[in-house]
């Protein structure tokens, strides 16, 4: 099955100790279609300027993306994000956010992606996030992330997409936000309780919480000593979740718990390198030594 990620497509400059990386591909929906496109097809539907450059969708396509959903608008400039991490990657500060073309696009999927049944609403406005999934009427399982703006300035509009969701995923700040809650369980129970059967808390070095219809699992991060850029490492997290669930077919607890895992494997490979250039030059066996790696390390039976 093929699963639609809909998202910013963007120019980032990030800045770390590690050095400088200027105008690199970057945006939520770009790390998210090629974290899941190691697992399925991927449906990539986001607006960017002529600025953009062809190289990229090419190098999208030849990753199974199919980038018919990247809508071209004349004359406009790409979402752009300017930013910096302290020396322990612990704090990201946003220097500059130009929205372009993203600040007010046509949400209108192209006619031949209104059969989606997996979906994945990359980091946006919930507004927009609902637009597309009433679109939609033959999803079988649809996640949206989100982030602090959203639930602190766009709350009743977030809440009403939320009860419509399938899953959600969000970090441990974000779900402390949404829920007033400081216990992350208890928070994603309360979470489930506005709409969505499964809730994903990312926790960053700390791993992940996944509780669905009332079951918990947890996952530890992948330990690794090559970090350059954490930057999209969140969105590879859920979207190798969902390109793994996409391609079981189903639905199921132990889909959604091997899912986590994966997307937990491809942020850890994502931090390595600025930018997509590392989930480039990887590939699935690459991909499944790591996992047999981490299970190693958390396994004691």
């Amino acid at each position: 099955m093929s699963l639609l990620v809909v998202g910013s497509v963007a120019f980032d400059t990030i800045k770390t100790a590690q050095g400088t990386a200027e105008d690199v591909l970057g945006g939520s929906a770009t790390y998210c279609a090629y974290a899941a496109s190691f697992f399925a097809p991927v449906r990539l539907v986001s607006p960017v300027g002529e600025d953009m450059p062809a190289a990229h969708l090419e190098n999208m396509q030849k990753h199974n993306i199919d980038t018919a959903g990247i809508h071209v608008v004349k004359g406009g400039k790409t979402f752009r994000w300017v930013g910096s991490y302290s020396d322990d990657f612990l704090e990201r500060t946003t220097e500059r956010v130009d929205l372009n073309v993203f600040g007010d696009y046509d949400t209108t999927l192209p006619a031949e992606y209104l059969d989606s049944e997996y979906v994945f609403l990359a980091n946006g406005a919930p507004e927009a996030q609902k637009e597309v999934l009433e679109q939609l009427p033959n999803r079988k399982l649809a996640f949206l992330d989100t982030m602090n703006h959203w639930i602190a300035g766009s709350r009743g509009a977030l809440l009403d997409v939320i009860k419509i969701i399938d899953g959600i995923v969000l970090n441990d700040e974000e779900a402390r936000l949404l829920t007033g809650e400081k216990n992350l369980l208890t928070a994603a129970r309360k979470i489930a309780a506005m709409g969505p059967k499964t809730v994903v808390i990312k926790k960053g070095e700390h791993g992940s919480i996944l509780v669905s219809d009332g079951r918990p699992f947890v996952v530890p991060a992948r330990l690794t000593e090559t970090v350059n850029d954490p930057t999209g490492a969140g969105d590879c997290f859920g979207g190798g979740m969902m390109g793994y669930v996409a391609n079981t077919g189903g639905t199921s607890f132990d889909a959604l718990k091997a899912g986590i895992v994966y997307g937990t494997v491809i942020a850890s490979f994502c931090i390595e390198d600025f930018s997509v250039d590392r989930l480039r030059s990887i590939s699935l066996e690459d991909i499944d030594r790591r996992r047999r790696e981490l299970s190693s390390m958390i396994s004691w039976a």
